[in-house]
């Protein structure tokens, strides 16, 4: 299936490659992304910047990811490594009045993983009410639809939106949209039913619950392993002067409860509760992001106590401009200092034998300091220093290094 997938994408591009070619430039032109202030995050996926042929329906772009990391784990190193993270590519079309396809292919290391992220059809009947059907990214939190790498300062993404929450979780699925505007408030909300997780949550190689594994399932986009549509809503308020605060919600049965009309198991549930918000603070533009979630899984009482049925973790981003100015010839390039904090507790509890606390948690600190000659473009400088306590409260392993990288849009 992948074979399949690259020979189509390689043939995709070189009749793309060919055509382009032969387009005169004149009739291209870049289409920047939305910089007003009436947006929410779950536009995301319109706020992007793309190159458009002129007098076509069609545009194109998307984002490259690359880094260098040197990090250490208890002394222990592997060294000096270069890694291509990602390549992303966006394709979208106005079919019609009110009619859109969006669509972003990813390609990770180096093209060792490729998915289609996003591939939906959007109808807008009224902007209080939109229909979005296809592979559509699962709005909790921010982060799983607001993730491209151009516009984050760090080169690793948040560790409880990657490995507590399955980051760009998509499927297939179909849903409603909308918002509404007047003056400095804008409401937003989704609501989607889509495929959903299944027992590799409790399944895995990580031996603990651990809710990306269902991402490495593709039959999600197939079929649904328990026959029942997980839901996904989010209800988003933001106020131009004050921020944007999102309230969502993920839920549904994940596991395999009948097998040709018999009951094998009772109906085990997954519920998410995330809580989103960021804001820039005037005068001194601080740029603030927080996401937090909360998650709930029915775990069998058959399994030990190292798959938790709770769990929680987040993170903040602080982001302070220091100098924006023309520097070599780029005009209001801006240098940047950040950090962020992140937690995550992948098993909440306490040990049913000794009433002692369980252990299996993170917090990690991340400062950093960022050049971007554009808006569209990041070299990036971190620092991470983390702590990770196994299931027991041992001592905690030590991870600390830097990490070096670029993105931009392209």
């Amino acid at each position: 299936m992948r074979l399949k997938l690259t020979l189509f994408l390689a043939i995709s591009f070189f009749i793309y490659a060919n055509c382009f070619a032969q387009i005169d430039p004149s009739l291209l032109k870049r289409v920047p992304k939305d910089t007003v202030k009436n947006i929410l995050n779950m536009d995301a996926v319109y706020n992007r910047p793309a190159l458009n042929i002129n007098k076509t329906p069609i545009s194109i772009g998307g984002y490259v990811e690359m880094n260098w990391q040197k990090l250490t784990t208890d002394g222990v190193s592997e060294g000096h490594q270069f890694q291509a993270r990602r390549l992303s590519i966006f394709m979208s079309s106005a079919i019609s009045k009110r009619v859109k396809f969006l669509s972003e292919i990813e390609f990770e290391d180096g093209g060792k993983e490729i998915a289609i992220e996003f591939a939906s059809v959007d109808v807008e009947f009224d902007p209080l009410l939109n229909l979005r059907a296809g592979i559509i990214l699962n709005p909790i939190g921010s982060f799983n639809q607001n993730h491209d790498g151009p516009k984050w300062e760090f080169t690793d993404r948040p560790i409880s939106s990657t490995q507590m929450l399955p980051d760009t979780f998509s499927n297939a699925g179909a849903g409603l949209f909308g918002k509404k505007y007047t003056k400095n408030w804008m409401f937003g909300y989704e609501a989607y039913l889509s495929g959903s997780f299944d027992n590799s949550i409790i399944e895995n190689t990580e031996n603990k619950t651990f809710l990306p594994a269902a991402k490495n399932n593709p039959e999600r986009f197939e079929e649904i392993n328990s026959g029942e549509p997980l839901f996904t809503g989010k209800l988003a308020l933001r106020n131009n002067k004050i921020g944007e605060l999102g309230i969502s919600y993920m839920g549904g049965i994940y596991n395999k409860f009948q097998d040709d009309g018999i009951v094998i198991d009772k109906k085990r549930r997954v519920a998410i509760f995330a809580l989103d918000f960021n804001t820039t603070l005037p005068k001194i533009k601080t740029f603030i992001t927080t996401e937090f979630a909360w998650i709930y899984v029915d775990v069998p009482e058959t399994y030990s106590q190292q798959f938790g049925n709770k769990q929680k973790g987040g993170f903040i981003d602080i982001v302070q401009p220091i100098l924006t100015k023309t520097i070599l010839g780029w005009e209001k390039a801006t240098i940047n200092i950040a950090c962020r904090l992140e937690y995550v507790d992948w098993n909440v509890g306490k040990f049913k034998e000794t009433g002692g606390n369980i252990g299996e948690d993170v917090w990690s600190i991340m400062p950093a300091i960022s050049f971007r000659p554009t808006s569209q473009t990041v070299i990036r400088l971190n620092y991470r220093y983390l702590k990770q306590r196994d299931i027991f409260s041992n001592p905690s392993s030590i991870t600390d290094g830097f990490n070096m990288g670029i993105s931009t849009y392209f």
